[in-house]
């Protein structure tokens, strides 16, 4: 079935738009505080397509992911106020703690390596913000692991070029269907065991 080449061919096209740019900042922006589709399925296909501004479409990116990332961080500031009394009659406010403790004591080290991966950032932003993490090194930590990864992702496009494209076209199905595999494995896993 060829739904992920489908697909694929779809973000190309929308890649070559002339907003496209403006989309892939919404995206990044989006994604670092509630959006759950990385920014990179148009960063990649972007930087393909126009290579002499893959790093150009990096900067965009990370700029906009590391901005979403502080409306992520304000959520779970502002938030986890009105949430406090629904935890805490949960039973889990010990979790809360420990949550806050693990920041304290690895917080810029969490940032750096959840902005790098491939884990949702989203995530780390919000309880960034739920646990008060320092904001000054909150930004400079997603600064540095966002732009790692987004300036990885580019130049890899860049550098790959048509044979890179050739590749990603011939191998899309396979991966998008692994992928689809490893998700429900891991959901399978989490609900049954």
């Amino acid at each position: 079935m060829k739904l992920f080449s489908t697909l694929y061919e779809q973000t190309l096209c929308w890649s070559k738009h002339p907003n496209a740019p403006k989309y892939l900042s919404a995206m990044s922006f989006a994604e670092s505080s509630f959006f759950p589709i990385p920014p990179d399925v148009m960063l990649m296909p972007m930087s393909l397509a126009t290579p002499q501004k893959a790093f150009y479409f990096a900067w965009l990116t990370t700029l906009f992911s590391v901005l979403g990332g502080v409306l992520g961080y304000a959520i779970g500031y502002w938030g986890m106020d009105l949430l406090l009394p629904m935890i805490e009659s949960m039973g889990y406010l010990d979790k809360i703690e420990r949550a806050k403790q693990f920041f304290a004591d690895y917080g810029v080290w969490i940032i750096l390596m959840a902005g790098f991966s491939p884990v949702p950032y989203k995530l780390f932003t919000i309880t960034a913000g739920a646990t008060s993490m320092a904001l000054l090194p909150f930004i400079l930590a997603s600064i540095i692991g966002r732009g790692a990864r987004f300036f990885l992702v580019a130049g890899i496009m860049r550098w790959g070029g048509a044979k890179m494209e050739e590749g990603i076209r011939k191998w899309v199905d396979w991966l998008g269907w692994a992928f689809v595999l490893l998700v429900a494995a891991y959901i399978i896993y989490k609900v049954y065991f």
